[in-house]
């Protein structure tokens, strides 16, 4: 069976599209740093060496938008971006985990 088809991207600038896979990469990388979840330092230490150019990258893309006149983030349509790219699932990895039903 085939999975279920996700939705469209929203049209998003080229700059946009820059800013939500950075923003993606950085969260996906704080994810594997948080030390709520499980894992080895090792793969935490990776992570956060790899956060110093993601980030920088991320700056880069905000600069670009600033650069070209795009001063307002349209939130709603980048939230349906981030939303279609599974960002509500990757955005959890960063927060604190509930505590357990005792």
């Amino acid at each position: 069976m085939l999975p279920p088809e996700l939705p469209p991207l929203p049209a998003l600038t080229r700059a946009e599209a820059e800013l939500i896979d950075r923003y993606l990469e950085v969260v996906d990388l704080l994810g594997r740093i948080n030390p709520a979840h499980h894992g080895d330092t090792y793969r935490g230490l990776r992570a956060a060496q790899a956060l110093v150019g993601r980030a920088a990258a991320l700056r880069d893309a905000l600069t670009l938008m600033h650069q070209r006149g795009e001063n307002e983030l349209h939130a709603p349509t980048l939230a349906r971006a981030l939303r279609v790219l599974d960002g509500e699932r990757r955005t959890a990895r960063v927060t604190v985990p509930p505590l357990p039903n005792s």
